[in-house]
């Protein structure tokens, strides 16, 4: 899975996402150089729910059924 910038370049490229104790382990690249390992807590995953509202929540599940678009590469 990979995570775009608001400029459409490549941020993060997650690469597994597993448990680990009573959170999540999120491995990847950032900027596809640099290993990254990020935690997901219990407490942080609750917040994250608090962030999204019922019309994002609803969109982010017909994200899975929508087609991509082909992404252009960003401007030189």
């Amino acid at each position: 899975m990979k995570l775009y910038s608001s400029d459409t370049s490549e941020l993060m490229n997650v690469t597994r996402i597993k448990r680990s104790g009573d959170g999540l382990l999120i491995k990847g690249k950032v900027f596809n150089t640099m290993p990254m390992a990020a935690k997901l807590t219990p407490d942080d995953a609750r917040k994250l729910v608090r962030l999204i509202h019922l019309r994002t929540a609803l969109f982010i599940l017909s994200l899975l059924f929508r087609r991509s678009k082909k992404r252009r590469p960003p401007p030189a």
